[in-house]
């Protein structure tokens, strides 16, 4: 069997050419950090909006039968919208994490280290978010059995989400497990003794 030579190295036209290449897709993902980011933005300024709009009017309608059921709606949707932010704003600090440069001042909990980090990251995210889209579509719900079959839906999404979020888990213990060094039998010592 003939040894394969290695490969030719590249020549500097090349290797410029290949930088510029990775040079520009990473513009093109802070592109996408920042647009992810905006996004967030404006959802945290829009549930603030809301929030004032809301209680402003709530206010004036103190005392009345409804206005703590609408306030409780509100505050449940405005739940949402800041879940859906969060989300967004998990994207953006992942992506800038992974591609760019991690981001200093952050949380944590907030550092990413992998995508299946931001999936997981998300995931969580993700079923929460959907409870409370389902709660607040409870509220408001009137009578009959269409909110079986949100619910139902909604239930199928998380199980769904829930069973790849195992998934994720697992691949990723298997993947710590494998490139971890294998301690040699003994004491802690060092000694070799049992």
């Amino acid at each position: 069997m003939a040894k394969r030579s290695p490969p030719a190295p590249l020549s500097a036209t090349r290797r410029r050419t290949l930088a510029g290449a990775f040079g520009f897709t990473r513009l093109i993902v802070e592109l996408g950090v920042l647009s992810s980011f905006a996004f967030s933005l404006a959802l945290f300024v829009a549930a603030i909006a809301q929030a004032y709009v809301t209680i402003r009017a709530a206010l004036g309608e103190l005392g009345e039968a409804g206005t703590t059921k609408t306030l409780i709606v509100a505050a449940v949707e405005q739940a949402d919208t800041l879940l859906v932010g969060v989300a967004l704003l998990i994207i953006s600090f992942g992506l800038q994490a992974l591609f760019v440069g991690r981001v200093q001042n952050v949380p944590a909990w907030l550092h990413i280290d992998s995508f299946d980090d931001l999936k997981q990251k998300l995931i969580g995210i993700v079923i929460v978010a959907l409870a409370v889209n389902f709660f607040s579509v409870a509220l408001e719900w009137k009578g009959g059995a269409d909110i079986l079959v949100y619910g139902a839906a909604i239930a199928a999404v998380v199980l769904a989400v829930g069973a790849y979020s195992v998934v994720l888990t697992r691949q990723g213990l298997a993947r710590d497990h494998q490139a971890a060094p294998h301690d040699p039998p003994g004491p802690a010592d060092g000694s070799g003794r049992a």
